[in-house]
This record gives C-alpha cells, structure tokens and sequence, in this order.
C-alpha cells in the first residue's frame, strides 16, 4: 500500500481535507532529519503528505522551537526562517510587514485553524499580522513561492497556523511574562478530548508601554504603548464514525498609540495618534471520511473596525467584512496517484465596497515509484471586475539513496496567480482624493510567476543541508503613487524577485544543535532599481543546547540585515545594515513549573527597519509557566 494511503488511514479525523488536520501528526517533533523526511505536511496540496514527496519549499517551526524563543511576537519568530523579512514602523503593535521572497504581505496568504485572517477594511486585503500573539500556537507552516492553486489566485505564499490539538487528557496552561517597556502578559488555555469530540479555549492579554515610535516626535517624544486582548476556540464533534463537525471562534482587540498622523482642521502633522482595531473571525466546517476518500464543506466570516484618533478625538474609521464558502475533496481510492479539488466562492467588502471572486481546481499527485513524485494542478478564477484567469502549479522530487543511509533530495515547481486590485485601491482611484496621473488610470489585475530549483541532503545523524534558487516576477504590480500622492498606479512591467535560500540543520553533539540560513535577492522594479524594503542579503544563525536531563534550555539567535532602501518622498534612501542578538533560556523547576528569560537586541544595536522609526534598544524579559 503506498505511503500516503497509510497517512489517510492514520488521519481519521478528516485530516486529508483540513489545512490544518492530523495534527497529532503534524505536532509531533521527530529526532533525526531521517524521519524528517517522513513527517507530515498538508500545507503544500492540502492533503497529508510525508516530506518526502514533496516538491515545493516548506519551512516548519513546531512547539519547541517557538518555546525556545519565548517571545510573544509570532512574527519576531517568523523572521528567523529563511527568504523572512520583517518590516515594523516602531514597536508592539505598530503596523508590521512580512515579505517572502521578497513579495509583499498581502501577496500573501495566512490561515490560523483554517480561517483566513485578511482584513478588507485596509488599503489591501491582508492580514494585520502586528495583532497575532505566539501564546496557544502549536505549529507553523510556510509554503514559499506562488502558490495560487488550491488557496486562491492572489496567494503568493502561505502561512499555515495551528493552534495546540486536543489530546485524550485534560491540559491547561497558564502563562504569566514581565520585562521591558512596562510589558505584562497573561496567557492560559486548556484542552480536552474524546471518542465524542475534543477542543481547545485560549486567551490572552498584553500590555506595554512602549517607546517613542518615529525620530520626528522630538516635542512630545512620549511612550505609544499597545494593549491586545485574544481569545480563541475549536470545538469538534465526531458527529458519526466518519463525519466530523467544527467550529473556530477568534476575537483579537487592539489599541495602539503611534506618530505622525495629521491636525483635523491646518492638517498639520501631529504625535498624538492611537488607533483601535477590533476583528472577529469564525469557521464552521463539516468532514465526511468515506473508503475512497473525503469530502468537506465550510463557511467562513470575518469582520474588521478600526477606529483612528487624533488629539483624541475621533478622526476616521474603516470597517471589512469577508465571507466565503468552500468545498474541498480528495479521491484517493487509485494505486498510483490522488485528487485533491475544491471550489470556493468569497465576498470581499471594503467600507460598502463589494466583490465576488469564485474559484474551481484541482491537483492530481503521483507516486511514480519510492522515489519520484510529482504534481500537477490547474485552477480557474472568475472575478466580478476582472473577469476570468487561469492559474497553475507542477512539482516534483526525487530521492537519490546515498551512503550511509543518506538521502539526496532534487526538487522543483512551477506556479502562477494573479491579485485583482482591492476594493480599496479601485475605489480610491475613483473617489475625489485621486489626482491625476492616478485619477486616469484604470486598474487592472496583476499577474504572478515563479519557479524554483532546490536540492536536499539528510543524514539519519540529524544533519540537514538544502540549497534552493528561485525566481519570480510580478507584472504590474499596483503600488501608491509616492511622488505626486496622486493616488494607485501601476508598475508597468515585470517587477522580479531572484535570488538564493541555503539552509542547514546541524547537530553538533547529543545536547547542542545549530540552525542557519542565509538569503540573497536581488528584488527589481521594471526600470531595474531596487523594489524598497527588500533586503539583499538576510541571514540567521541560532544555536541551542539543553542539559542532560533536558531541564535547562539555553538559546542563542543572531540575525543580519544587509543592502535595504526605503523611500523618502519618492527617492531611494539607504538603510544601515544591522545585526541582532537575541538570548534566551528556560528551566523546569518541576514537572509542572518552567521559568524563562529572553534579553532582546543584547548588543543595544541601533537601528531601523523602516526610515524615520525608532526600534528597542536591549529588552529583558522573564516569565513563569505552569502546565498541568
């Protein structure tokens, strides 16, 4: 029997159809890159797959490696993952920016427990990712590269979050952190479960003080702190042997204090700001299991307000809703091969402003022989306003047996996407605030393309190298006009990210391990200049060692950020490269009881991520966790 017909046996959960499904599976950390290579991913084709067999680029941070950084940023752990760029205008809270392979954030996808967290209520459509805590996070996946087939055309990447999974015993943790900037967070969330179903109830709240966001507020020059408040849910009933039903509530508020918005009245630039955001996303989806395959069915929606205040008084406000519904199934009653396919239809509505956009695919996964797999899918999107496209992905890999029980991996893939402007974007070139060049242009969708080459080696020792070298492009890409401030234009041309990802994995001893990765990209617009906020050269280095009895964890974490332009009224302005060191460390004081510290920017680097915004000096931070 092939392999990932075992895997569809052991998912009896309706794993095969859930992005985020088997997490039992998906949860479990593996000692050594031999059965790395039998772990299970479902982010790739959303259908449980050993790593083996697949032929795209996935990175994978499980429970341990997000406690061993034991910061409550998901994003500040993100980062450390190659082709990761993090972009943030000052702080906790403060808007943030994730760019993979060099694309922007809302080129990107992020599901948590299988909701999409894009926000329509912004200038485009996409998550608000400064409001995401690490607390409750169980596992994530990022898919890199254009991945529009089964997800949707607009997908440039996927970031795939799973919350803890529920076991057949009663957990809890309660979580208690403290340190820099006036920071205070409590977290606590339990699950249970059984034959009849099982879930899972998380919260949080934190608090910080902050510091001065932008170098301009040199008058006030005052703290802009961040409160959040998350709470999160995942019931599942076993409804029949074979049918599953869940439901997943998140409710997130934030506040946030920032510089530099504008006087109601001589529209003069002040430092008095705050902005409250406010999202609620729920899912509800039924999984049926038959012989042959499954079959699912699920409605999503979220809504977004935010309120913006200056002087405190109320300025202006946006509000987003989305809604979607979406059918997935897989056949996997063949020998030699499986079908994944779905369609989805989803409603985006910007401030009254309203789209539909629907989507039909369907991917066809190989297993040639114990060695070579391959896939390949098509995919069809029909827009409201943009009318039809067509979109595609092949992958394939190939496993060479070396010496030593070693495994060479060769892989490669190819896809394509395209993003209809946002409601917002076409809206605003539309409306009274457009100038002309912007008023006269007419906005039209951008198209995606990339492929990549990669290699792999593993060893049953735990050693990991890989080596990938990509290539994507966008053609005309929409982007604000920030010359004239006249409105949206579009970059005529193929505007590209090329570039290279060297990773390895290596175990120095039984107790001591390091983890690197570098990445070059040379990010262009059509006219051959740097594409702003991409960094040229990003590397990560971590090393880690846990004491005999596995009680005492020490981590270390050094980034560099290298060759990055921002822009200043429309020009190119250089950014100082930086370097960062992170540390952190934690101790069990009983089965129960494990205390933490983390030291942020521990060398006190000065720098920016973005021009004109300030960034944390050295933070300390300690916490107490009790797991019961």
């Amino acid at each position: 029997m092939h392999y990932r017909k075992l895997l569809a046996l052991a998912c009896t959960t309706g794993a095969t159809l859930s992005p985020l499904a088997c997490q039992p599976a998906l949860a479990q950390s593996t000692s050594s890159e031999s059965n790395r290579l039998n772990e299970v991913i479902v982010t790739s084709s959303r259908i449980a797959t050993p790593l083996r067999q697949i032929g795209t680029s996935v990175s994978v941070l499980n429970s341990d490696d997000l406690n061993a950084r034991s910061n409550d940023s998901l994003l500040d752990i993100l980062r450390t993952l190659p082709a990761v760029a993090v972009s943030n205008n000052g702080g906790q809270g403060q808007i943030t920016t994730m760019r993979i392979r060099g694309e922007e954030g809302y080129r990107t996808l992020t599901l948590l427990d299988g909701m999409k967290l894009s926000d329509p209520s912004v200038t485009q459509v996409q998550p608000q990712l400064e409001h995401l805590l690490s607390s409750g996070i169980e596992r994530v996946e990022i898919l890199r590269g254009p991945q529009g087939l089964s997800y949707g055309a607009d997908a440039g990447g996927v970031v795939n979050i799973s919350t803890r999974r529920s076991t057949n015993e009663l957990r809890s943790t309660v979580d208690v952190l403290s340190g820099a900037f006036g920071t205070r967070q409590l977290n606590g969330n339990v699950s249970a479960g059984n034959d009849l179903g099982d879930f899972f109830v998380s919260a949080s709240q934190l608090e910080t003080d902050g510091f001065n966001t932008r170098k301009a507020d040199t008058v006030t020059a005052d703290d802009d702190g961040y409160d959040n408040t998350s709470l999160h849910a995942r019931v599942s009933v076993n409804a029949r042997e074979n049918l599953r039903l869940e439901l997943v509530h998140r409710d997130v508020t934030g506040e946030s204090a920032y510089d530099g918005c504008f006087h109601p009245t001589n529209y003069s630039q002040v430092h008095d700001c705050d902005v409250d955001f406010e999202q609620q996303a729920s899912r509800a989806s039924a999984t049926y299991e038959g012989a042959t395959g499954t079959q699912s069915l699920a409605y999503a929606r979220t809504a977004t307000e935010r309120g913006y205040f200056t002087l405190g008084a109320p300025a202006y406000d946006f509000t987003g809703k989305t809604q979607r519904w979406e059918y997935l199934g897989t056949a996997t009653g063949f020998d030699t091969f499986n079908l994944v396919y779905g369609a989805d239809l989803e409603e985006e509505n910007n401030h009254g402003d309203t789209r539909d956009q629907r989507g039909y695919y369907i991917e066809y996964l190989s297993d040639f022989s114990d060695a070579l797999f391959l896939t390949a899918g098509a995919r069809r999107d029909d827009s409201d306003d943009f009318g039809d496209h067509n979109s595609y992905r092949i992958s394939s890999a190939y496993l060479i047996g070396m010496q030593n029980n070693a495994e060479l991996k060769l892989r490669a893939s190819m896809g394509t996407g395209f993003r209809a402007p946002s409601p917002y974007e076409a809206a605003y070139n539309r409306g009274p605030s457009a100038q002309p060049p912007a008023s006269l242009v007419s906005l039209t969708e951008e198209t995606s393309a990339g492929y990549e080459l990669a290699v792999e080696y593993y060893t049953p020792a735990g050693l990991h190298l890989e080596a990938v070298y990509f290539d994507q492009k966008i053609e005309d890409a929409i982007q604000f006009d920030l010359n004239a401030y006249s409105g949206y234009l579009q970059d005529v041309g193929k505007s590209t990210s090329e570039g290279v990802e060297l990773s390895a994995n290596l175990p120095l001893t039984a107790q001591l391990t390091l983890n690197s990765n570098y990445t070059y990209n040379e990010a262009l617009r059509p006219d051959g200049s740097q594409r702003f906020l991409r960094p040229k050269h990003l590397a990560n280095l971590g090393l880690s060692w846990q004491s005999a009895d596995e009680r005492l964890h020490l981590s270390g974490f050094y980034r560099r950020s290298q060759d990055t332009i921002d822009s200043l009224l429309g020009s190119a302005v250089a950014l100082e490269d930086y370097d960062v060191v992170d540390l952190s460390a934690s101790f069990d004081l009983s089965r129960i009881l494990n205390v933490y510290a983390r030291i942020d920017n521990a060398t006190d680097a000065d720098y920016e991520e973005v021009l004109g915004y300030n960034t944390a000096g050295r933070s300390v931070y300690v916490g107490i966790r009790a797991n019961f």
